[in-house]
């Protein structure tokens, strides 16, 4: 029944998709630089062609943080707002619409400009940040060596050899961090990618993997207001008002998340994609669910309530021909959190079996109508 969903042609949704993993292009070029990983080349379309007739869903809670996600227009709009702000005031007063949509440490820092623009209505964004570096910097640091102290801790219990080969790429980290040099900034991906080289077999996998995942626990400016602020005060890369004032919407744009990563072998089929915002969708990566449900311990609530949003959706006439929608959400997210999300569709009016006998109903009534408007002159 379901391959009748996958063989089906969807206009290919036209909003930034965000499977970073896939992709080194992200389509909406705002968010290249703000919250994406660059990975190895892939056709984006093909990618995500399925995850289509999610694109109509608006107001939907993000399974991974709770906030309510952004759609392609509605962060349109808000950039258009914010690029006629000049100042601190002006841009706080249009950002003011959109709390509920800030992710927490984009929320912390319009809280941050907020209070800025209370005693400087006339100064901008990024005057606020300069002022903000110099302490954010050094904090900045201490979280760096706290997780790289912590990924050394790990290696002790390693062998000598692979316990040295550890210690020399965090050392070569904390060089770079220290000469913060500007033509060679110090990026989590650095320490990642320098781990991937280390070759580890036999017994030792299991924890040189747990020593990986403590790794993304890097600062990032989407993670640590102090990551945020050095990096929006970088003078080799130096950013407007307006650029800083739309950075704290742009991870809320809704997006196509792979339950079950691209880069893993998931599939591009409906039942593998969930809308979540762009900066969670980004930051999660390739985690395996359960390590990220560690993270953020509320993702199966948040879940639940993205669930029953698209069940009222359906029953709204939305997503007809994906009635089944639900069930294969279900079950993709209960296999790829090894059962700690488990959805109740109690509140679903149809059964699994009607779902599915309404997407075939769709599906034929679809290919009936193709039939009728068939014209043969245009073969």
């Amino acid at each position: 029944m379901y391959n009748l969903l996958v063989s089906a042609k969807f206009p290919v949704w036209n909003q930034t998709s965000v499977d970073y993993r896939c992709s080194p292009k992200p389509l909406d070029k705002r968010l290249q630089q703000d919250i994406f990983i660059k990975s190895s080349p892939v056709n984006f379309k093909s990618a995500t062609s399925n995850s289509a007739p999610l694109k109509t869903l608006r107001g939907m809670i993000d399974p991974y943080s709770g906030i309510t996600m952004l759609s392609n227009d509605e962060l349109n709009t808000a950039e258009k707002l914010l690029g006629k702000c000049p100042d601190a005031k002006s841009a706080v007063k249009v950002l003011s619409r959109y709390t509920k949509n800030m992710l927490p440490t984009e929320k912390k820092m319009f809280s941050i400009f907020k209070d800025y623009a209370k005693k400087n209505p006339n100064g901008t964004f990024v005057t606020c940040l300069k002022g903000l570096r110099p302490d954010a910097y050094k904090k900045l640091l201490l979280e760096e060596f706290d997780v790289l102290d912590s990924v050394d801790d790990l290696s002790r219990n390693m062998s000598p050899d692979l316990a040295l080969a550890v210690r020399h790429k965090t050392t070569r980290c904390r060089d770079i961090i220290l000469k913060d040099d500007p033509n060679n900034p110090f990026k989590r991906k650095t320490l990642i990618s320098s781990l991937d080289e280390i070759s580890v077999s036999g017994t030792e996998k299991k924890l040189f993997e747990k020593l990986k995942e403590r790794a993304r626990y890097l600062p990032t400016s989407g993670s640590s207001e102090n990551a945020f602020i050095v990096k929006y005060t970088d003078t080799a890369k130096p950013r407007s008002h307006q650029e800083i004032a739309k950075r704290l919407l742009r991870p809320s744009l809704q997006s196509a998340e792979h339950i079950h990563p691209n880069s893993l072998g998931g599939a591009n089929s409906l039942g593998n994609f969930m809308l979540t915002s762009a900066g969670r969708n980004s930051e999660r990566g390739n985690m395996p669910m359960p390590k990220f449900i560690e993270k953020y311990p509320d993702i199966p609530k948040y879940t639940q309530m993205h669930v029953e949003q698209i069940i009222d959706n359906i029953h709204n006439g939305k997503l007809k021909g994906h009635e089944d929608y639900p069930y294969k959400l279900k079950q993709s997210l209960n296999n790829e959190s090894n059962g700690l999300i488990n959805l109740d569709l109690s509140s679903y009016k149809y059964s699994e079996e009607e779902a599915e006998n309404l997407v075939l109903l769709n599906k034929t009534k679809s290919d009936t109508k193709k039939e009728f408007n068939f014209d043969p002159f245009k073969i």
